[in-house]
């Protein structure tokens, strides 16, 4: 069976080389480029995509060897449908190995088509690393290679403001742009690189933050074979990703004149500050996982869509989101419920096992940075608790016990807050007062909360009767007998 190249796509189009990424794997081919393909297809965009790696070889090598070509393949809910559907992408031009190729690297600079940089080398790869130089062939931190890219382009067109670009970086951390153009500057000051430069990379050049969310899984080696049949060819390359997709730029309203993907339907907004969007991210969609990940495991589910589409756990879920969440946003509340229904339908999603036990990674700390505010702005606002966070909090501090029934729990945590539970439930003698003694340390431990969440009038005893609850009457019929209630007080 032959190999997807050129030969297997009849009459591929020719664009000028409009892109330069940073990032050869599954999550950018998966996003990016299969939006820019997108655009493509419906005559908007009319540009091509040059790869580089930001570390390694092999991919770029495979990449060449497929002319650019790989399959996506996009399986999740659509329109209220599970759908499955592959495409074949057509917007990488080639892949430059920096390690063998850097001259053709320096000589991509001089193209006055290229306009934007896209990259995704990990959060760990905006890092600034002082022993990079200039001369270096190429620099080993990815800012660095950047950097040198930059200083090339500014002396190719003479400091010419029109020939700077327009850079967004889609690694997972806060204000990614931002983080990334200081790191520029800094290589720019280090390298002497003059007055005259750090001008042109103020003035010429847009560091956008970006947020972005689809899952990319990859690779499906476990079904490759079968879908090789379907296709007719071989796919080294393939790559696998949910329907559901959000790239939210941060930045002027023009970028979208040139990547108008709004225009080809897709869900990607440019916008003046995507604060508020990371806030409904963190959440609704991450704190949601979080909040459902100890109430349903211990209800004796293992993954993200049982735990939906069953009826006593999917009607926590839902209530949570819709009664307890979405309450403390302020963004218009059609958007705040269309954003939720997604996150519903990306749960429910019949092709990803997504288990619970691999969410609950590090729980306590993710409750913190996605639970807790949301319980501490409903409170602020309604000056009550809410009641199932406050039972999802009772849930996690049960998980932690490490025990379903009779099975172990692998719990994965910083060592320190193994061992506090350890410590604590230890203690534990089957009396409400030795839970009460566990519910007190644990919101006690300052070193995580950065408070003592014992002043928050009320949680103490309402986490203390929900673990209570769990402890004696198991989580089927405690949660069952939440469902059943009002909030409290």
């Amino acid at each position: 069976m032959e190999v997807l190249t050129n030969s297997v796509v009849k009459d591929r189009p020719k664009y000028p080389e409009k892109v330069l990424q940073f990032g050869e794997g599954n999550f950018l081919r998966g996003f990016v480029d299969w939006q820019i393909d997108v655009m493509n297809k419906q005559g908007i965009f009319n540009g091509s995509v040059v790869v580089v790696q930001p570390r390694g070889q092999e991919k770029i090598a495979k990449l060449n060897a497929q002319d650019g070509l790989f399959t996506l393949y996009l399986q999740g809910m659509k329109e209220g449908k599970a759908v499955q559907e592959h495409s074949i992408i057509t917007s990488i031009s080639r892949g430059i190995n920096l390690f063998n190729e850097y001259d053709q690297y320096l000589e991509l600079a001089g193209n006055p088509d290229l306009r934007f940089i896209f990259s995704n080398t990990t959060e760990a790869g905006i890092v600034f690393d002082e022993n990079d130089s200039l001369e270096d062939r190429p620099q080993r931190s990815f800012p660095g290679k950047l950097t040198a890219f930059l200083y090339e382009r500014y002396n190719a067109f003479q400091g010419n403001h029109e020939k700077g670009f327009i850079i967004i970086p889609c690694e997972l951390i806060e204000r990614n742009g931002e983080h990334l153009k200081e790191i520029v500057l800094k290589y720019a000051e280090l390298w002497n690189l003059g007055e005259g430069f750090t001008a042109w990379i103020h003035e010429a050049n847009t560091f956008c933050n970006s947020l972005v969310d689809r899952i990319v899984p990859g690779y499906p080696r476990e079904s490759v074979e079968e879908i090789t049949d379907e296709l007719g060819y071989q796919d080294h390359l393939l790559v696998v990703g949910e329907q559901y997709h959000q790239w939210i730029i941060e930045g002027p309203q023009s970028i979208t004149e040139e990547f108008p993907a709004h225009l080809a339907g897709l869900n990607t907004l440019v916008v003046d500050d995507l604060t508020p969007y990371r806030t409904i991210k963190v959440r609704i969609l991450n704190g949601t996982h979080t909040a459902m990940t100890p109430v349903s495991y211990l209800y004796g589910i293992n993954t993200v869509s049982q735990a939906v589409e069953d009826k006593v756990t999917g009607q926590f879920v839902k209530e949570l989101i819709n009664e307890e969440i979405i309450p403390t946003l302020d963004l218009p509340i059609e958007e705040l419920c269309s954003f939720a229904e997604a996150v519903l339908d990306r749960f429910r999603n019949p092709f990803m096992q997504h288990f619970l036990l691999s969410i609950s990674l590090n729980s306590l700390s993710k409750f913190k940075t996605r639970d807790l505010p949301t319980l501490m702005e409903y409170y602020g606002r309604k000056h009550e608790l809410p009641r199932k966070l406050v039972f999802s909090f009772a849930a996690l501090i049960a998980f932690y016990k490490g025990k379903r029934g009779d099975e172990e729990i692998q719990l994965a945590d910083d060592q320190d807050v193994l061992d506090l539970f350890s410590v604590q439930w230890s203690q534990y003698n089957g009396t409400i007062d030795s839970i009460q003694e566990i519910v007190s340390n644990v919101l006690g431990y300052e070193k995580l909360w950065e408070m003592d969440l014992n002043q928050v009038p009320g949680l103490a005893a309402a986490i203390t009767n929900d673990l209570f609850n769990i402890e004696t009457k198991g989580m089927k019929v405690a949660i069952q007998s939440l469902l059943g209630q009002k909030a409290a007080n």
